[in-house]
């Protein structure tokens, strides 16, 4: 499943190490980070339920970008 996520991300730099972060949090699949457009594009893996799953995410982008935002 996929689903798309408005975020705020200050950079591009910051936004690929979002996505980086995104992409390493368990339940997720793939996730892509467009700093353009401020969206967050995840698919999450079989059997992971997207909101528990986006807590994490969240929780792991802040580790590396504090002030980003992702709209659940």
């Amino acid at each position: 499943m996929k689903k798309t996520y408005k975020i705020e991300v200050d950079c591009a730099n910051c936004a690929n190490l979002m996505e980086n972060a995104a992409c390493k949090t368990e339940g997720v699949q793939n996730a892509t980070v467009n700093f353009m457009t401020q969206k967050m594009i995840v698919e999450f893996a079989e059997g992971h339920e997207p909101k528990a799953t986006m807590e994490k995410v969240l929780s792991a982008c802040k580790k590396v970008e504090p002030d980003c935002e992702i709209f659940l």
